[in-house]
């Protein structure tokens, strides 16, 4: 190691400690271990251009260890990235560039939001897939224009969590070479030693998954990191895992191989002794980066511009010789030109029969294939029952990287991760599947997509009792409510065919928000008066004979508006005159004018009725003080459908009966 080199690497630690210790809060403990793997993996093994962070085929590093951002700011920083010296000293505080996790879209250079540990290691897997599958569409012999690697860096903790075995289980057996894991393996957690709780080999568990595993047995030779990088990137036929055994909080004496180095300051005192120790200039002074050592890292940022340089000129040759590649480069990578297919015939198009909602979104699948090349996506082993095969376009496998259908295995986890990382490499719309009910394995990283702004499609089958004789178990009572609990996502239970449409259109277009499709198994009938307006969230799908004197309002969702109709016409036969209204998607109804929600629920009507196959929680909004649910007020139960339906009270009879004691109740 050269001495520019080592100060090089003890800046980013005096840097961190410094950040840490101004803020009073973070995690001084992996900056300080990995430092050393960083630095050598960033100056020498990684393509990556501070001048353009989006230049596609840069190599994608992940902090999967998120606690340890101030490692990756650093490295922001140095590199000239954009975070400046007073940003490192607002390490944590509102507003600031340098938040206490690494948040994607918000500071420019992080790839992913990191925190849930695990988390980096499933979208890391994510991303080498979508560069294996670019890779295999684009690329031309002597014209590699997809050619980028995968690191992603974690510790025990993401070893730990079972989403990363999930990940890993699948990406060694796709073969995804272009994928390297570094562990910094310093054998502590925050409760102590991992030998209270990790005694595992996780070498072996490694190489049991498929993956080239390499050691280095001491964290700061860089010269050993770097020949095992290369090692790493030479086997063409396994992703890599290299561990670096580590001190966690090295340098500073009084904490370094401690627990108490992880998640707390290392104090002022010790802060001045970790300087003192690595022979830092002037131990006394915070954020004192001498000169040389900004001077080095301005030269090894030129060898990233001069990477996309060449790449450029590449892909200039590469667009004049294929221009038909380039064509479908560019519409790989353009927004989806939602003008186009709100006017599309073809697309709106439905057989008026009595169909699944999963049926379906099966048909738009496979009528959206052909006009976005880009959309890649499959189901954790539930294809045939989600409905989500895309015909005649091949199987993704370590065989056929070309293929667009995706076999997860039965890793909703690991898949709900992976779909993350495809859509954060950019050029591919993902999507993915599973029935409802375990949509619970998914929301940890479909919390995260929605924070980053990520427009993942998740298309939920099976999505009530109507699942019928699997039972409680496979019948989805609450999921309804947790996933209108998330910001910034769109749950989408469509009626019919139109409102299936109207579902994928609004997933398909969208930009920044992810889209739950909610969809039934048993068939439901086409509605006559169902439409796009579905896209505002909610409408009036059948309006009252008068609507100037009608009693009440009927609200449904997915397979109950057919049976709110019902009973409409039962209450008009009464002398009763209500409105329906579908509710598709709350969330956009609610972004809706207030003008719009007024002819939809006008506020003079308070005799309204919910009913919904599901858990009553947040019907309050919509239904008042004086209204009413017909919902579900526990678990399910095994039977058929039918019998199911007619036990917990979605009957045309229950419906009227509700709807009438509501008006009794207001006309009270």
């Amino acid at each position: 190691m050269s001495n520019i080199d080592t100060k090089c690497v003890n800046a980013i630690r005096v840097l961190a400690a410094d950040a840490i210790q101004k803020a009073n809060s973070g995690h001084p403990g992996l900056p300080l271990g990995s430092a050393p793997m960083a630095y050598e993996l960033w100056a020498n093994h990684m393509n990556h251009n501070p001048k353009n962070p989006k230049w596609a085929n840069r190599d994608r590093f992940i902090l999967s260890g998120g606690h340890g951002s101030t490692l990756l700011y650093s490295l922001l920083h140095f590199y000239g990235y954009g975070l400046t010296m007073d940003d490192m000293k607002e390490f944590r505080q509102l507003d600031s560039l340098t938040p206490g996790h690494p948040e994607y879209g918000h500071t420019v250079g992080v790839e992913a939001t990191t925190g849930p540990l695990g988390a980096g290691m499933g979208m890391a897997v994510g991303m080498a897939m979508a560069e294996a599958h670019l890779a295999a569409t684009f690329n031309k012999p002597g014209y590699d224009i997809v050619d980028h690697y995968t690191f992603a860096l974690g510790g025990d903790g993401c070893m730990m969590e079972g989403i990363s075995s999930e990940a890993f289980s699948l990406a060694g057996t796709l073969g995804l070479s272009k994928l390297i894991i570094l562990y910094d393996s310093n054998r502590i957690s925050i409760e102590g030693s991992t030998d209270i709780a990790f005694r595992e080999n996780v070498q072996k568990r490694m190489e049991a998954f498929g993956f080239q595993t390499i050691t280095v047995e001491d964290g700061n030779d860089l010269e050993a990191i770097g020949k095992a990088i290369e090692e790493a990137k030479a086997d063409k036929e396994h992703p890599s895992f290299i561990t670096v055994k580590t001190e966690i909080g090295y340098g500073c004496p009084a904490k370094q191989g401690k627990a108490s180095a992880h998640g707390e300051p290392l104090g002022v005192e010790n802060v001045k002794a970790l300087k003192e120790n690595l022979g830092w200039p002037e131990p006394d002074k915070s954020f004192n980066i001498p000169d040389d050592v900004y001077a080095h890292y301005a030269e090894l940022a030129k060898k990233g511009a001069e990477a996309e340089e060449a790449w450029n000129k590449l892909f200039s040759d590469y667009a004049a010789k294929f221009p038909e590649a380039k064509a479908l480069w560019d519409k790989f990578h353009a927004p989806v030109d939602a003008k186009a297919l709100l006017s599309d015939e073809e697309f709106w198009a439905y057989e008026d029969k009595p169909q699944a909602t999963r049926g379906l979104s099966g048909i738009m699948i496979n009528r959206l294939k052909d006009k976005l090349p880009q959309l890649f996506g499959g189901s954790a082993d539930l294809a045939p029952s989600n409905k989500t095969n895309m015909k005649d376009e091949g199987d993704f496998s370590k065989e056929n990287y070309k293929g667009r259908n995706l076999h997860f295995g039965v890793r909703e986890f690991a898949m709900t991760a992976i779909a993350n990382g495809i859509t954060l490499h950019g050029g591919l719309r993902a999507y993915i599947a599973t029935f409802f009910v375990f949509s619970d394995y998914t929301k940890p990283m479909a919390r995260l997509a929605a924070l980053m702004g990520l427009p993942v499609t998740y298309v939920f089958t099976h999505d009530s009792i109507g699942v019928g004789e699997d039972g409680p178990t496979h019948e989805p009572i609450e999921q309804l409510a947790m996933w209108r609990a998330l910001p910034n996502v769109n749950t989408f239970r469509p009626a019919d065919a139109t409102e299936t449409a109207a579902g994928w259109y609004l997933a398909i277009t969208s930009t920044k928000t992810p889209t739950a499709l909610v969809l039934t198994r048993q068939n439901l009938p086409q509605l006559p008066g169902s439409s796009k307006d579905a896209l505002k969230g909610a409408y009036v799908v059948s309006e009252a004979k008068d609507p100037a004197d009608m009693k009440g309002i009927l609200i449904g969702t997915g397979s109950e508006v057919s049976l709110a109709i019902e009973a409409q016409k039962e209450l008009a036969a009464q002398g009763i005159d209500v409105r329906v209204v579908s509710m598709p998607c709350q969330e956009l109804f609610d972004a809706q004018s207030a003008a719009y929600k007024e002819s939809v629920l006008p506020h003079d009507v308070r005799a309204r009725v919910a009913v919904e196959a599901a858990a009553d929680f947040g019907w309050g909004k919509y239904v008042g003080l004086d209204g009413a649910t017909v919902t579900m007020k526990g678990f399910g139960a095994s039977a058929p459908a039918a019998k199911l339906f007619e036990k917990f009270g979605f009957t045309k009879e229950n419906v009227v009966k509700t709807m009438l004691g509501v008006i009794a109740k207001a006309n009270d």
